[in-house]
């Protein structure tokens, strides 16, 4: 960790130094123009003189405090955890031609290192540069968020629940190194996007794989009543207050040929290679204050067990399906209170094996925006049950977390 913090120290320190820094133009004859600097609701920006080169700076913590109960009984407390769930800086925007866009981002908070998964401080979180060949049409390579579950590919920063459900912690896609494109059709007013990645399959900055296990993931979405606000429909809750309905409803599916870890791009090793394939659909609805979303999702897998060498231990493709269901409103001074259901269903194999748990979880939240979801004060109230498919023993318990959010 320290060396860690001595990186953070050190990116941080050069972030900060272009503060006051302009940038150079290079126009006929080499002369140099000063470039320009903002700082407004996208970030910290620093623009070359004649518009072709752009550094987007934005940079956030969330800090928790997280309390969770050894039974029914709330306020029997067996364990707390107090510490920073995220610290992120993520530079962005075009070089050259605005049309060659990228994003750069890392992490430094233990939590989001995949240290217990991977075994190195993994501080990479996106990679990934493309071209924009218009409005409608874009390709990238790189690292980046597979087009999977919505919910997963709407980003932390602008979530309401302090963490994700559980049905996107067994079954999403997360982040792959790959090639990716969107592209827009439109039905009169209607915008339907078609997205796509063909990817390595085993998650970020993966070292060596044998064999040539590949990835393919495609989505679709439809929106029948427009765009949303700002494109509300990857920000949680309705903070833009929609002035008419808007709905969106996506299916995603993915087919990972060879994959190495127990959750597809996430997880623990496998001690052989398996193929799955993991289904999504998904339906968000906003209008006025009040937004409603539903996620279901379903991996397979024909052989989903592994065992090592020498027979004596075993790791699982998580296979199984889930479905979750959480509706908010948010009030005009910004206080949201919002309430989940999500519940996961692990297949008969995974008796045994980790991640054999029939798991059902209720949620209920209160936030308060300062300044959208930049800057907020989070609190949730979660039940949470636990069958074991193996030996049919149910346990209950409660998590009190609160949060705070903040960023630019």
């Amino acid at each position: 960790m320290g060396l860690t913090m001595q990186r953070f120290s050190l990116v941080l320190c050069l972030m900060l130094g272009l503060w006051g820094v302009t940038l150079p133009s290079y126009g006929q004859g080499g002369m140099t123009r000063p470039g320009t600097f903002d700082f407004n609701d996208e970030g910290i920006n620093f623009m070359t003189a004649d518009s072709t080169s752009k550094v987007n700076l934005r940079f956030r913590i969330e800090n928790q405090a997280v309390m969770t109960s050894k039974d029914e009984d709330i306020t029997n407390i067996a364990s707390t955890e107090l510490g920073v769930r995220r610290a992120r800086i993520r530079l962005g925007g075009f070089l050259f031609d605005p049309r060659l866009f990228y994003v750069f981002h890392i992490s430094f908070a233990r939590s989001d290192l995949e240290l217990a998964d991977q075994g190195f401080p993994n501080i990479i979180r996106d990679a990934v540069a493309g071209w924009q060949f218009n409005p409608n049409l874009q390709v990238s390579f790189g690292l980046a968020k597979l087009p999977g579950n919505r919910q997963r590919v709407v980003s932390s920063a602008d979530m309401q629940y302090i963490e994700r459900s559980i049905v996107n912690s067994n079954f999403t896609l997360d982040r792959d190194f790959g090639v990716f494109a969107n592209y827009r059709i439109w039905l009169g007013d209607i915008p339907i996007w078609l997205k796509g990645a063909i990817s390595s399959g085993d998650g970020r900055n993966q070292g060596k794989i044998a064999g040539d296990g590949i990835a393919y993931t495609g989505r679709i979405e439809v929106l029948p009543f427009g765009a949303f606000t700002k494109g509300g429909d990857y920000v949680e809750g309705d903070i833009f207050r929609e002035q008419s309905p808007k709905l969106s409803v996506g299916f995603s599916a993915n087919a990972n040929n060879r994959g190495t870890r127990t959750r597809g791009t996430l997880g623990t090793t496998l001690y052989d290679q398996r193929s799955s394939t993991t289904l999504y659909a998904d339906a968000l609805f906003k209008y006025n204050g009040f937004a409603a979303y539903g996620e279901w999702a379903k991996r397979s897998c024909d052989n989903p067990i592994t065992t090592s060498a020498d027979g004596k231990n075993t790791a699982a493709v998580i296979v199984g399906s889930g479905y979750m269901a959480q509706a908010s409103y948010i009030l005009p001074f910004d206080l949201e209170f919002g309430a989940r259901y999500a519940s996961v269903t692990p297949d008969a194999i995974m008796s045994g094996q980790v991640g054999g748990l029939k798991e059902t979880t209720v949620s209920g939240i209160a936030v308060y925006h300062i300044k959208g979801h930049r800057i907020k004060l989070m609190s949730e109230v979660m039940h949470d049950q636990q069958i074991s498919l193996a030996t049919n023993v149910e346990a209950n318990f409660w998590v009190i977390r609160f949060g705070m959010e903040l960023g630019i």
